[in-house]
């Protein structure tokens, strides 16, 4: 590779990654968009090189060129899973950006805040190029409005829309299904599940894989009311203690988010009961620890950081408007 000096007061540009790699200055510029037309180890080549020169591109320039950003804006409820899901989609989506000529900003919204403000914002001001936004609703106002006006966007999760998009999914239908069947496997046959809340898509796949299979298996289920898996742990905790002093308690749950399995184990253990004996549980994750936390507990993985990497890949092909090898990708739950 030739070595390239640079002068301490000269900032690197195409030009000198050029040089420095031997790639013409349109190869370079393409391998840093990740153009599908670059083989992998010449975008790799490219990224290292820029790292190492300490590359970064004149956004007020490109804007004025090209009038792109090359700005990605991650839009997340405040709501989410934060031991979970939350940071390892972050850190996800900004490995897979990593070195590419885009760069990934945050704008949380909270539960008093119209989920539509973020939006609006970014598409009216122009301060991103392509958003990625998680928790979908069914029939979800956001994604209707960034499709009527062409602006790029992929979603982690679906809707029941009909719209042609970008998405990158857990099949939550299939993870209630699953659970079912593990908890019958063990013999359990009163079941109660604590779902996400129902305004949201993947809650309602839970709960149509839960309850179906629960029927076709003749076993009895309720689903948790007045709280849900995003409710803090606190009240789902004693939500489940009282539980237990009512007639007929549950001997398996099904948990919607790594809080709630936790504090739906210690609400049964508060009542006196004994996971593995008195009742089982299962609940799902994205980073190791459930087992962790007790060791007999029926533990579905969710592959975040893969959903993190995908939605990246998605959401720059949707910028530079061109065909991404898959557009959507549902991920499905091991048995």
């Amino acid at each position: 590779m030739p070595h390239v000096l640079i002068a301490a007061d000269e900032r690197p540009t195409l030009k000198t990654i050029a040089a420095a790699t031997g790639l013409a200055i349109a190869t370079v510029s393409r391998a840093l968009k990740d153009a599908p037309d670059i083989g992998e180890e010449t975008k790799r080549r490219v990224r290292e090189t820029a790292e190492r020169l300490g590359y970064r591109p004149n956004r007020a320039g490109v804007r004025l060129r090209t009038g792109k950003t090359n700005v990605i804006a991650l839009v997340l409820s405040t709501e989410a899973d934060v031991m979970n899901h939350t940071s390892q989609l972050l850190y996800s989506i900004a490995r897979t950006l990593k070195g590419t000529a885009y760069h990934l900003v945050v704008m949380p919204f909270f539960p008093d805040e119209d989920p539509m403000t973020p939006i609006r914002y970014i598409v009216e001001t122009g301060s991103a190029d392509g958003i990625i936004l998680n928790q979908t609703r069914p029939d979800d106002p956001r994604i209707r409005y960034m499709a009527e006006r062409g602006f790029p966007f992929a979603t982690h999760g679906r809707t029941d829309m009909g719209l042609e998009h970008a998405y990158f999914d857990y099949d939550n239908e299939a993870y209630g299904r699953v659970a079912v069947r593990r908890l019958a496997k063990r013999g359990r046959k009163r079941l109660l599940i604590i779902a996400p809340p129902r305004a949201h898509s993947y809650a309602r796949h839970m709960l149509t894989g839960f309850s179906d299979e629960a029927a076709h298996l003749g076993l009895s289920f309720e689903v948790a009311e007045g709280y849900t898996s995003d409710s803090p742990g606190g009240v789902i905790e004693d939500s489940v203690a009282q539980r237990f002093l009512a007639p007929n308690p549950p001997d398996g749950f099904v948990l919607g988010s790594t809080t709630a399995s936790m504090a739906a184990v210690a609400g049964a253990e508060r009542a006196g009961k004994v996971l593995g004996q008195d009742f089982d549980a299962v609940g799902k994750e994205a980073i190791p620890f459930l087992n962790r936390f007790r060791r007999d507990m029926i533990v579905l993985h969710e592959d975040v950081g893969k959903a993190g990497h995908f939605l990246a890949k998605a959401i720059i092909a949707a910028i530079e408007r061109r065909a991404p090898g898959q557009s959507q990708y549902l991920d499905r739950p091991e048995e």
